[in-house]
C-alpha cells in the first residue's frame, strides 16, 4: 500500500509533553515522569536521547509510540500527530526488553511480524530474505530465537523494526547489555540505516556510543530536559588546555609548578597544561632531554557536556534553571537557546 505523504522538515516535534503517575497504595502522590518536554529533530539524521536510570527517556519513548498517554503536551512525528495511522506505518520501534516467540525461528518471526504490518504476500518473502541480509543474519535464519545471544537477538528487534521500512526508528536502550562485539554490530546497523536516508531516535546511557554515532543529542534527567547539542560542534570546542606527552616517567618538578596535572600512563607522561604555559613547558623538556610524543588541544568530550548538563542540588532534584538549550537544528548547524 503507497501512502500519499508529503514529509516536513522535522522528523520529530515534542511539544510541551508531559507525564505524571499517582504512585503509592494507600496515599497515593503525584510522581512527575517527565517535565514538560519541548524538542525538535530533523530528518535523516541519528539522535541520541541521554540520561541515567530512571530519567524519563522509556516514558517518552512510549508517549510517541502511543503506548502510554500523556498528560498534557503534544507531538508529531513525520508532521503527523501520534494518534494517525498514516504516522503509525511510518516508524519502527525496538523496546528496551522486547519479548519474543523463544521456539519461532528468525525468519518465521519476520514473517509474522511482516503479515501484521500490511507486506503484500507477494512481496513478503523477499523483504525479509533482504532484512536478514541487512542485519548479518541470513545464516541464523532456521534457527530458534532461543539459541540466540543478546547481541542477535538486537538484530532481530531491529530487522522487526525496519521491516515495514519506515521513515522514522526508534529504539530504546539497543546498546544494553551487550558484549563489545554486539555493540559494534549494533552501531553499524544504525549507521547504515542512516545511509538509507532514515532518522533514528535512540535512547541509551552508554555515551561512547553516542558520541560516535550520533548528529545530534538531548540531555535528559530526573523527567527535565537538561540541554540539546550538536555533536560535531560539541568536539570542536577548544577548552583553552593542551595535553603534551612525553616519553618515561619522568616529571620535572617545573611542570607542576605550572599548574601542569601529571600523570604516568605505560611508559610515557601525559601533562594537562593551560595553552599560555604551553612553550614553557616544551622548553623544560628540552632542557631536560624528554622526548616529546604529541601535543594535543584539550577538547570537550560528551562526557564532560553529559556530567555538566546533569548538575543537581543538595536534594537529588532537577535544577530550577531552565536548560540553555531546547531544540536541535541540523539544516544550519545551530541551536536555538
Amino acid at each position: 500500500m503507497t501512502l500519499d505523504i508529503i514529509f516536513p522538515m522535522h522528523a520529530i516535534e515534542i511539544l510541551g509533553l508531559e507525564k505524571t503517575y499517582q504512585v503509592g497504595f494507600w496515599r497515593k502522590r503525584r510522581k512527575q515522569a517527565l517535565r514538560p518536554l519541548h524538542l525538535t529533530v530533523e530528518l535523516g539524521q541519528i539522535f541520541g536521547f541521554l540520561g541515567p536510570n530512571g530519567a524519563g527517556k522509556t516514558t517518552t519513548l512510549k508517549m510517541l509510540m502511543g503506548l502510554v498517554y500523556p498528560t498534557s503536551g503534544s507531538a508529531r512525528i513525520l508532521g503527523m500527530a501520534l494518534d494517525d495511522t498514516r504516522m503509525k506505518a511510518q516508524i519502527g520501534f525496538l523496546p528496551e526488553q522486547p519479548y519474543f516467540y523463544d521456539y519461532l525461528t528468525a525468519r518465521e518471526l519476520l514473517r509474522y511480524y511482516g503479515q501484521l504490518s500490511g507486506i503484500a504476500a507477494k512481496q513478503l518473502n523477499s523483504r525479509v530474505e533482504m532484512i536478514l541480509e541487512q542485519v548479518g543474519l541470513r545464516d541464523a535464519a532456521t534457527v530458534q530465537l532461543r539459541k540466540f545471544s543478546k547481541g542477535m537477538l538486537q538484530r532481530v528487534g531491529i530487522a522487526q523494526a525496519i521491516l515495514h521500512d519506515p521513515k522514522v526508528v526508534f529504539l530504546d536502550e539497543p546498546m544494553s547489555g551487550l558484549d563489545p562485539m554486539g555493540r559494534f554490530e549494533v552501531r553499524r546497523l544504525i549507521e547504515d540505516l542512516k545511509s538509507q536516508g532514515k532518522t533514528v531516535f535512540f535512547s541509551t546511557h552508554i555515551l561512547s556510543d553516542a558520541e560516535a554515532l550520533c548528529d545530534g543529542v538531548a540531555v535528559l534527567h530526573l523527567g527535565e530536559l537538561r540541554g540539546v547539542a550538536v555533536i560535531s560542534e560539541l568536539t570542536e570546542n577548544v577548552q583553552g588546555k593542551v595535553e603534551i606527552v612525553w616519553q618515561g616517567s619522568s616529571i620535572p618538578e617545573a611542570i607542576p609548578a605550572l599548574g601542569g596535572d601529571c600523570r604516568c600512563v605505560g611508559q610515557t607522561v601525559r601533562a594537562v597544561v593551560r595553552e599560555e604555559k604551553q612553550d614553557q613547558v616544551l622548553d623544560i623538556l628540552r632542557r631536560d632531554h624528554l622526548r616529546l610524543v604529541s601535543v594535543v588541544p584539550v577538547r570537550m568530550s560528551l562526557e564532560d557536556y553529559f556530567v555538566a548538563r546533569l548538575g543537581k542540588n543538595d536534594l537529588g532534584e532537577p535544577s530550577k534553571a531552565p536548560p540553555k538549550l531546547n531544540s536541535f537544528s541540523m539544516a544550519g548547524g545551530n541551536r536555538n537557546s
